[in-house]
């Protein structure tokens, strides 16, 4: 089957956060799609909708089984029916977790650059961020492991807040590395989130490995958030879910999430999911093809056109991590000036943490005609700021 990712879908006047800007700027920041969602989900919510009623909703197998489905089939980790837990979205998640799992004045240790709302969720709880900056050496980010056991060495350190895949560098963890992170938060009693959000959206060919399949230790002390949402384009639906192995975990969460009242689901947040999982595999592989074809061309472009301007070489994600380390100014200033200039609005890489002052984050995930604007008016606000 054909997929229209070319085709343009008019966002403007639908209450979009994304799309909620001045006329003539053009938004490639806050990482959702401008696809239509596949065929096959599109249809299972419009049959929800003509039910007519929309009452209290429960948690049927069917959303279960799509679920541990999925992760067997794509990412070879068989999950246990008792393992999930359903849950409105990861950001709900994580704050429940740095709630029910860390005190008031604890730390929770972050990898930056690393997504900026992680920040927020441990910040407005009461919590400290303990960073660990990841090392780039111009060509890849990797853990410095004598620091982050530093960190985690620390007593008030007791929840560590994983992105696998990472978000913004587009970096897959490899096995042997969850396996280390699993070691040193085991010895110094720290449990992990892992946040896997971006765990389908791989390259073409590459699979990711999931937190919890990496060790014996990393599945008991570890929560997982998953979700259709970032992969399918549903972030509006908001449906996700838990995964805790270990029982006395899933427990403490199981409440958390009660109390937060964050465990109930939508009338169309279980049939989105289940058609997602059961009928969207064909969608995603095509969408996979497609994003990895818009970022071809972006390296492209920019190593023709911009070559002070380094593209980071991502192996998940539809985003891109531009490296502006050459030019002159921070990627606020010149994040802020493309935008007033040309109306491109890109993410600052600073909101990331340390580590990512110096970069700025692009969302690809978008009609081709639409990336080769966004890159045109790249080329122009850069000549004008280089005149400055």
């Amino acid at each position: 089957m054909t997929y229209e990712f070319d085709k343009i879908v008019d966002r403007r006047g639908t209450n979009s956060l994304k799309w909620d800007v001045s006329e003539g700027e053009l938004p490639m920041w806050v990482a959702d799609m401008d696809f239509q969602v596949a065929p096959e989900i599109k249809a299972a919510i419009l049959k929800r909708a003509e039910h007519g009623v929309f009452g209290y909703s429960i948690i049927p197998k069917e959303w279960y089984d799509a679920y541990i489905k999925w992760w067997d089939r794509r990412h070879h980790f068989r999950m246990e029916k008792d393992w999930l837990l359903f849950v409105t979205g990861v950001i709900p998640a994580i704050s429940s977790a740095v709630r029910r799992l860390t005190a008031v004045g604890e730390n929770v240790l972050v990898q930056t650059p690393v997504y900026n709302q992680f920040f927020t969720s441990i910040v407005n709880n009461g919590r400290n961020v303990a960073e660990a900056p990841l090392r780039y050496d111009e060509q890849n980010y990797y853990i410095d492991f004598k620091e982050l056991e530093q960190k985690l060495a620390d007593p008030d350190t007791t929840l560590m807040l994983l992105c696998n895949p990472h978000n913004p560098v587009g970096k897959i963890w490899d096995k042997e590395t969850l396996a280390k992170i699993g070691e040193l938060c085991f010895k110094h009693h720290v449990k992990v989130l892992s946040d896997e959000i971006h765990c389908d959206l791989t390259a073409p060919k590459r699979e990711y490995v999931p937190f919890a399949s990496a060790s014996e230790l990393c599945r008991n002390i570890s929560v997982t958030c998953i979700t259709p949402t970032k992969t399918f384009n549903l972030a509006g639906i908001q449906t996700a879910a838990i995964a805790i192995p270990d029982e006395v975990l899933r427990h403490k969460m199981q409440r958390e999430i009660m109390i937060d009242d964050v465990a109930e689901p939508n009338a169309f947040a279980v049939d989105a999911a289940i058609a997602a999982f059961n009928e969207g595999e064909a969608w995603l592989d095509a969408l996979r093809d497609y994003v990895d074809g818009n970022k071809r061309l972006v390296s492209t472009f920019l190593k023709e056109n911009l070559p002070d301007i380094k593209i980071v070489h991502a192996e998940a994600t539809y985003l891109v991590w531009l490296n502006l380390s050459t030019l002159q100014g921070s990627g606020k200033e010149i994040g802020g000036f493309l935008r007033e200039k040309t109306g491109l609005y890109l993410t600052d890489g600073g909101l990331y943490g340390r580590g990512g002052e110096n970069f700025l984050r692009m969302n690809l995930a978008c009609p081709r005609s639409v990336v080769e604007d966004g890159l045109r008016r790249m080329r122009e606000g850069i000549a004008a700021y280089k005149k400055l």
